[in-house]
């Protein structure tokens, strides 16, 4: 059995030497055969340099480089598209994920599972804002997205073959890998683990980005924030029809007093949830604008080891490797001297 262990890399020159001795060596303790393959998401600090020396020196290790910055999820996406084993494990390029727990992982994959998760007990390294946040993600992920969305699992996952075909086949633009594994509700186990700080670098999700990523998940998975706005629309109409009934009573009683202040208020909250309404329907259209434009989900400039090139995959721009192009350099042809007429 071939093992692809899919790593996306930002901006982690620093790490890459340390995950790649940690995982060579947790592989080889194994004696699985494994290739890797690594995802440049368009990096800028030395880090595809350092992948093209380590594809040079191992055929095992594989890269692709994206044009620019994709994001994370369409890297894992990449990732699993260009893999060619039997498993695929996803992990993270800075040691948080550790490469030790594989043969486990792979051992419960053939006893017939379709994905294997490992969900994190305790987060070395992260500050206590950090572990609040991701604890208060999940659980908005679970109440708004999938509720068999699994606490504390993140993409540190292991996929038999039936899984990866599966999957391949969601081309969403809007990706949240989490979710789409929960929701092909695949035979799935949970291995707990310790995570540890990261070997080297700065996290690449601080608290703006976890948000972000979080509202990506609820708004491509759900509807829920269109229909709470209706709710809220319906809240707020209940509340002007119970103060027209107060107006309506001061009147009857000759109680009313001319004034600016109570016209002012309900104007703003009729305004504010008019506008919070029109901004969600106008998100959900963005995105289904974004949808049926059918752009790619990624774009592979440049490739090192790969066996073949995957010129067909569905929604993705593979432009042919460098390395591979041997067309001749331009030359500007003789046409000997030219006399110009007087």
């Amino acid at each position: 059995m071939l093992l692809s262990v899919v790593i996306p890399v930002y901006n982690e020159v620093a790490a890459l030497p340390s995950l790649l001795s940690s995982l060579t060596a947790a592989l080889a303790e194994s004696d699985l055969e494994y290739e890797v393959v690594f995802v440049d998401d368009g990096s800028h600090d030395g880090s595809v340099d350092l992948l093209k020396q380590m594809t040079q020196h191992d055929r095992r290790i594989r890269a692709l480089f994206f044009s620019r910055n994709f994001g994370h999820q369409a890297a894992i996406t990449a990732g699993i598209d260009f893999a060619t084993g039997d498993a695929i494990v996803v992990m993270d390029a800075d040691l948080q994920d550790p490469p030790e727990l594989l043969p486990e992982m792979l051992t419960l994959l053939q006893m017939g599972y379709d994905v294997v998760s490992a969900k994190r007990i305790t987060r070395s390294g992260d500050s206590a804002l950090k572990r609040k946040s991701a604890a208060f993600f999940y659980w908005i992920m679970r109440k708004t997205v999938d509720e068999r969305l699994q606490p504390e699992v993140g993409d540190f996952r292991m996929f038999s073959r039936r899984a990866i075909m599966a999957i391949r086949q969601l081309r969403e633009q809007h990706r949240f890998m989490r979710g789409m594994v929960a929701w092909l509700g695949l035979h799935e186990v949970i291995i707990p683990f310790h995570r540890q700080a990261r070997v080297a670098g700065e996290t690449k999700y601080p608290l703006w980005k976890m948000l972000r990523f979080a509202w990506t998940a609820i708004s491509s998975f759900s509807a829920l924030p269109l229909r709470l706005s209706m709710l809220v629309g319906l809240l707020v109409t209940l509340c002007g029809v119970g103060y027209g009934g107060y107006i309506f009573t001061a009147w009857m009683m000759n109680m009313t007093v001319p004034g600016w202040t109570s016209l002012v208020c309900l104007n703003i909250v009729f305004s504010g949830t008019t506008m919070v309404a029109v901004g969600l329907v106008g998100e959900y259209v963005a995105r289904i604008y974004e949808e049926a434009k059918g752009r790619p989900l990624y774009v592979v400039a440049d490739s090192a080891n790969l066996p073949t090139e995957r010129a067909t995959v569905e929604k993705a721009v593979v432009l042919p490797s460098r390395s591979a192009d041997r067309s001749p350099a331009y030359e500007a042809p003789d046409y000997g001297a030219v006399t110009r007429a007087s």
